[in-house]
């Protein structure tokens, strides 16, 4: 199974709060994304290099709640804008959800046009390890959104995850990037950033 980085996911409690502190961040501006009717959320994006970006995401207020739980927890977040999940893209995603923990949902067509994508979505919101098992993603077609955003010059030099159990989550990701490191700790999730101003960790 093949299994590439995709996304960082950015939880907010609104999607300006957000965008806004990660510009802070980061110091450069996020581009609008869309609407993912499906879940009620929606997002802002930044590119970090070819096949590789940053998602704000924060539940749509103007948005019907669906009836079922948000992706992320969202239903259950709270305090600053913090990263709280990554995804994974693969190339077949009954093939790694077969071979993924329990928990890390069911296959669920998406998309926000032009896009469109099948995702493990899991009934409950939660990802196995408490988040830290990664949201996995398979596009489709030949769009990607970060082949649709400005390149501000950031990339992602190291994504560093953290897990009480942190040897047992190693054992089960599908993915070897030298820039992801898994270490045992108390939960977080934080990524270095280089930027044109400079290299900086979000977490």
């Amino acid at each position: 199974m093949k299994a590439v980085f995709d996304h960082l996911a950015i939880s907010a409690a609104s999607l300006e709060q957000g965008a806004l502190a990660i510009e802070a961040m980061l110091g450069v501006g996020l581009e609008p994304g869309g609407k993912h009717a499906f879940m009620g959320t929606h997002n802002r994006l930044l590119s970090l290099g070819p096949g590789e970006y940053l998602e704000v995401i924060a539940i749509d207020p103007e948005a019907p709640r669906p009836d079922r739980p948000r992706w992320f927890r969202l239903d259950r977040f709270s305090g600053p804008p913090r990263v709280t999940n990554w995804v994974l893209r693969i190339d077949d995603l009954e093939a790694a959800l077969a071979e993924a923990p329990p928990g890390a949902g069911r296959p669920v067509e998406l998309e926000r046009p032009p896009f469109r994508w099948r995702m493990g979505v899991p009934d409950d919101g939660a990802l196995p390890f408490d988040d830290a098992f990664p949201a996995l993603i398979e596009w489709q077609g030949n769009l990607h959104p970060a082949g649709a955003l400005p390149d501000r010059g950031c990339r992602l030099l190291r994504l560093e995850i953290s897990h009480p159990k942190g040897d047992r989550l190693r054992a089960v990701l599908p993915i070897a990037d030298r820039r992801i490191s898994i270490v045992t700790g108390p939960k977080a999730i934080r990524a270095e950033i280089a930027t044109p101003h400079g290299e900086w960790w979000i977490e």
